[in-house]
């Protein structure tokens, strides 16, 4: 009877294997670990923690949450963070804004880039000093610079209680309203500077141009 014959791989043959059978072990340790941190990462980093935040700020802060919106009588006015284009003389007028293809633009924040030394940014302030003093003829106030340049952003909401104080003659004459009316609407609109100490006091042209209709509206009756 024979005996069962043993293969015996060569010295060279069996380290050879053994290095491919530790290698695949290696990685094989290695990628399990890599899979279980992108997928752990993925859901805490892109569902839970995105989740949270928004839940926490519609819980503590609603109204900037959801975009600081204004709304009247149901109706969506616009926002607090971004500025509105108003022409009419009888409206406050706010920062110029250099975007385009239309003034405040939100899907193309941006500013104009001229230098101080750019005839387009001079030529630009001229305008806007022209149609300042033709629509205030009278108005002897030094004209604030934030009524003349745009913005950074294009897209501020703001002006400055200089800018609005400015103005005030213009409105009450073309509201008939008092003066001391109107710069009771600034004062009482008026928001200040941030933790006491970061930026200038300021106020909203959207907020006040509302305020400013129903502060009419209440003195037409009266003047019927």
């Amino acid at each position: 009877m024979k005996s069962a014959s043993t293969t015996t791989l060569p010295p060279a043959k069996l380290a050879a294997n053994s290095k491919v059978t530790t290698s695949k072990t290696a990685s094989q340790g290695v990628l399990r670990p890599a899979l279980v941190l992108f997928v752990s990462l993925t859901v805490l980093c892109g569902v839970i923690y995105p989740l949270a935040v928004t839940g926490i700020g519609k819980a503590v802060f609603p109204d900037q949450a959801s975009g600081s919106l204004i709304v009247q009588n149901g109706k969506l006015i616009g926002s607090r963070l971004i500025g509105q284009e108003f022409s009419a003389t009888n409206y406050f007028w706010g920062r110029l804004s250099a975007t385009s293809p239309m003034p405040y633009n939100a899907q193309a924040s941006g500013g104009s880039n001229f230098g101080p030394s750019n005839p387009a940014l001079i030529d630009a302030v001229k305008g806007r000093v022209d149609a300042l003093k033709a629509a205030d003829p009278g108005n002897t106030l030094p004209i604030p610079v934030d009524l003349v340049t745009a913005s950074g952003s294009g897209l501020d909401p703001e002006i400055s209680l200089a800018a609005a104080y400015y103005q005030a003659g213009r409105i009450a004459r073309e509201r008939k309203l008092s003066v001391d009316t109107v710069h009771g609407l600034i004062d009482s609109l008026q928001l200040r500077r941030s933790l006491g100490f970061f930026g200038e006091p300021r106020v909203n042209v959207l907020a006040l141009n509302l305020a400013l209709d129903r502060a009419t509206q209440r003195q037409q009756p009266a003047a019927n």
